[in-house]
Order: C-alpha cells, then sequence, then structure tokens
C-alpha cells in the first residue's frame, strides 16, 4: 500500500460509545496502526439537540479506556481540524462554493407541501418517487432574484444524467452496484443553511484526507449517494470497507434488550479493557482458526481487511466473561495488585493510602482472588471478610459445618494451634493446622471448613492458609473466639 493511509473514526455524541461504534473503532485504529498511518478521531456533532458534552466526554474517555489512541482530534489537534462538525461550518460553505462554481449544485424552492405532492403522484404511478428535478430547470438569474429575495430553499446535488452503474470494490463485501438512474438530487444544505449528514462527512473526508472509510453496512446504502458528491467536488474517492453489524443470539440488532450495550456499561459491570478489545476484534474477524486471544500488538501486526467476515457477527455474552477471565488469571501480579486496590478503594474498603502503603500485601492477595472470579467486579465480595471487624456467619454455614459434632474442637484445637505461630506466615500455618486433624483423628475437611467458616462466615473463600496469614493472628484468633459459642462439641 503505497499511500499513506488516514482513517477516522466519526462517532456522534447523542449517548455513550456502543460496542458496535468501538468494533468500529478498534478496526479502524488497527488497521492504521497497522499500516504505520493516521488515526483521526472526527465528532459528528450536527444533532444539536441530542449531542451533549457529557456524551463527547464520555466518548473520549471509553476510546482511552480501551487503549486506542488518536494521532489526530479532539484533545489532539491536528492540522485538520477542527474535529467537531459544528466548529466546520465555513468549510461547508466553501465546499458548496465550488459546486456553485461548477454548476453541480442547486438551489430548490419547492415547500414541503409541493414535494409530498410530488412522491404523492410518484407512488400513484408506481414509478420513480424521488425528488423530480423542478427546480433544476430553473435559470440561473430567476434563481438569483428568488434567493435575493430571500425565499426560503435548499441545495441540491445535480446527478448527472448518465447511465450505468455506481461501482464500487468494497474492500470487505467485494464488487457492489447500484443504478445511477435510480437516484435522486438529494438535499446537500438545508434551509436553515446547516448542511445534511450526506454532505458533511464528504466534505470533511475530503479536507481530512481520509484514504479509507471502514464502518458498519448500515451505512451501505450511503455510498452511492457519497459517491456522487466526491465525484461533484472533483475529490478523490476514498477505499470503502463495510463490516456486518453485531446481532444477539436472536438474530436481531445488539440492543438494550440483550443486556449492557455501552463500553462503560462494561467497564463498570468488571470487564477488563483488554478482554473487551480481544472479544471486539474478534467479532468479525480472526487471525487464523485457532487464534482466539492474543494483545493488542498482535491485532496491529495481523490486523488485514481481507480476513473481515462479511457474515453478521453474534454477541455472546458467556464468551466475553470467559475471555475475562482468562485475562484476569494472566495479568501480572503488579498490575493486579493495582486493579485490585481501586476496586477496594472504590467500595470504601480502603483508602488510596492505604492501598499504596499495602500494596505488597494487595499482591499476596491477588493470586488468591485471580483463579475465582471472571470479572472485576466479583473481587469486592470474595474479599470483603479481610477488611471486615468481624464477620457474620451465614445461617447454611453454621447449619452445615459449625453444628456437625466436633466442630467445636477443631475450633479449640486450631486456636490452640494459630496462637503459636511466628511468624505467622502462609507456609507456618499450612504446616501447623494440617497436624490437628490427625491430633484430633478427623478428617481434615472438619478441621479446615470450621475455620474457614470462622473466620470468613461462609464455606466459600480464598485459599484457606493464605486467608489465614493475610487477615493476622489477632483477627483470626478473634474470629474462632466469636464462632466458638455456636460450634457444637
Amino acid at each position: 500500500m503505497t499511500e499513506a493511509v488516514r482513517v477516522r473514526f466519526a462517532p456522534s455524541p447523542t449517548g455513550h460509545l456502543h460496542i458496535g461504534g468501538a468494533r468500529t473503532a478498534i478496526y479502524n485504529w488497527a488497521f492504521a496502526r497497522h499500516h504505520g498511518g493516521a488515526f483521526v478521531l472526527r465528532i459528528d456533532d450536527t444533532d444539536r439537540e441530542r449531542s451533549t458534552e457529557e456524551n463527547t466526554q464520555a466518548i473520549l474517555r471509553a476510546l482511552r479506556w480501551l487503549g486506542l489512541d488518536w494521532d489526530e482530534g479532539p484533545e489532539v489537534g491536528g492540522a485538520h481540524g477542527p474535529y467537531f462538525q459544528t466548529q466546520r461550518s465555513a468549510i461547508y460553505r466553501e465546499a458548496l462554493e465550488v459546486l456553485k462554481s461548477n454548476g453541480r449544485a442547486y438551489p430548490c424552492f419547492c415547500t414541503p407541501a409541493e414535494l409530498e405532492a410530488m412522491r404523492e403522484a410518484a407512488r400513484e404511478r408506481g414509478g420513480f418517487s424521488g425528488y423530480d428535478r423542478t427546480c433544476r430547470a430553473i435559470a440561473p438569474e430567476d434563481a438569483a432574484a428568488r434567493m435575493a429575495a430571500n425565499e426560503p430553499h435548499v441545495w441540491r446535488v445535480k446527478v448527472p444524467d448518465t447511465r450505468g452503474d455506481i461501482a464500487v470494490n468494497d474492500a470487505i463485501r467485494g464488487p457492489v452496484t447500484w443504478p445511477r438512474d435510480a437516484m435522486d438530487d438529494f438535499i446537500l444544505v438545508r434551509t436553515d443553511t446547516t448542511p445534511t449528514y450526506m454532505f458533511a462527512t464528504v466534505v470533511d473526508d475530503w479536507r481530512m484526507g481520509i484514504t479509507h472509510i471502514i464502518r458498519g453496512d448500515d451505512h451501505l446504502s450511503n455510498t452511492p449517494r457519497q459517491i456522487v458528491v466526491y465525484e461533484a467536488l472533483g475529490a478523490p474517492v476514498p477505499a470503502f470497507g463495510h463490516m456486518s453489524l453485531i446481532f444477539g443470539a436472536d438474530g436481531k440488532r445488539l440492543s438494550k434488550r440483550h443486556g449492557a450495550t455501552s463500553v462503560e456499561a462494561y467497564r463498570d459491570e468488571g470487564i477488563l479493557p483488554e478482554a473487551l478489545l480481544n472479544y471486539l476484534a474478534i467479532l468479525g474477524w480472526s487471525i487464523d482458526d485457532k487464534t482466539t486471544i492474543f494483545d493488542r500488538d498482535t491485532l496491529v501486526r495481523e490486523f488485514d481487511l481481507s480476513r473481515v467476515s462479511r457474515n453478521p457477527a453474534v454477541w455472546d455474552p458467556e464468551k466475553l466473561e470467559w475471555m475475562n477471565g482468562v485475562y484476569i488469571r494472566e495479568m501480572p501480579g503488579d498490575v493486579f495488585a493495582e486493579r485490585i486496590g481501586d476496586r477496594l478503594v472504590q467500595a470504601g474498603m480502603m483508602t488510596a493510602e492505604e492501598a499504596a502503603e499495602r500494596r505488597e500485601w494487595l499482591r499476596e492477595l491477588a493470586p488468591l482472588v485471580a483463579d475465582r472470579v471472571k470479572r472485576m467486579t466479583e473481587i469486592v465480595p470474595v474479599v470483603s471478610f479481610l477488611f471486615a471487624e468481624s464477620v457474620d456467619i451465614e445461617e447454611p454455614a453454621r447449619l452445615k459445618v459449625l453444628e456437625k459434632e466436633g466442630a467445636g474442637r477443631a475450633l479449640d484445637a486450631a486456636r490452640e494451634t494459630l496462637s503459636s505461630i511466628d511468624p505467622f506466615t502462609a507456609e507456618a500455618v499450612e504446616e501447623a493446622l494440617r497436624a490437628v486433624p490427625e491430633q484430633l483423628e478427623v478428617k481434615p475437611k472438619v478441621v479446615f471448613q470450621a475455620v474457614r467458616v470462622a473466620i470468613s462466615g461462609t464455606t466459600v473463600s480464598p485459599p484457606l492458609f493464605e486467608s489465614i496469614a493475610l487477615l493476622g493472628k489477632d483477627a483470626v484468633l478473634a474470629r474462632i473466639d466469636a464462632a466458638r459459642p455456636l460450634a457444637a462439641d
């Protein structure tokens, strides 16, 4: 590829970053990085009623969280700004002047009532229902006089009368054609002088030097009209690649009925950015028929549009959760300790200062949790007993463990053994406690489960000996003392 690659992601800030939009951003970013090109972020905020600064910040925040950086755009700048469509009005006016001067745009004075009458007549005839080009025949001097009199008007593109097809060799879908004679003279600029999406996006992509447009196939039907605008402007037509959309298991387009749909919602539900990036990348693209888990560097090295599937991708929350569990288990200890600390600070179990001071303690905690959770949100409930002043013993645990014959003797023996250990390490705790069942002539489960319930309040917890060491001798002995009255002798 000899031409310098320039791609863009142009979200509308009418909501938070949707999963489908995130995948589009990932593919564009990976394509740009693979080819050593530029990834441009543009905010298409022309929907003034629904676009908000809050949504814009949420989109930027979600992209950064996913680990995507942009070479030009908001907070970065660049030579082709501004990067908000609402700030590019002068650029659209200049582009319209180009079309006026070369005769490829004309004013249309038809009222909404007249346009509806045209459409109704076309429906009755059963023929072409697009604009019938009534105003295309108005003499330039007459049109100028009507505009001078402030008669409301829009600007339409003059679609050439040539026959044949508009053809695109889509980088994903292959050759696609549209009949040119089925296209009407569509509107470029509204009566209030604001550009339509069809005009603004072409002007922006042209002026920003975009070479490849990679987007969802819900935009495929826009392509022929946009090509007409490129041709009218005398601008080079970029390459197109239209990926299939993401569907739920029911075969319908992904929406809130399938669960969370925004990137930040999945972040809040405990999904890691590395896992979500990886999962979105394989929704419609693959390295080969066996590689599922890969990092960002591998994605960049291997990404190619020729391996993007034409078939719709199916969102599978269970596979995402499985993948997230893999990333949690493989996370370096320092990183996991930091993220555990962040979760505990958010939950009010530690202060940021305590998390920093107890970093080594958190590193010891990390491997005890990693194999037991698939989402980061599961960490706090699993380890909460380590931070409580005391624990409430769950009724099932009391009935199944503490009220069984011998539980009290097991706690007494465990307490005596634990009180004499110094230093109070996991290794020392394990060695000492493993001798207790033999002394009492009971199965190890009787002793270990009684101690587990006493210190955690439940029958399920991270590894026992490590948990005891992390709690510390004083806390462990106090909890055994508190549980002893509930235990049967």
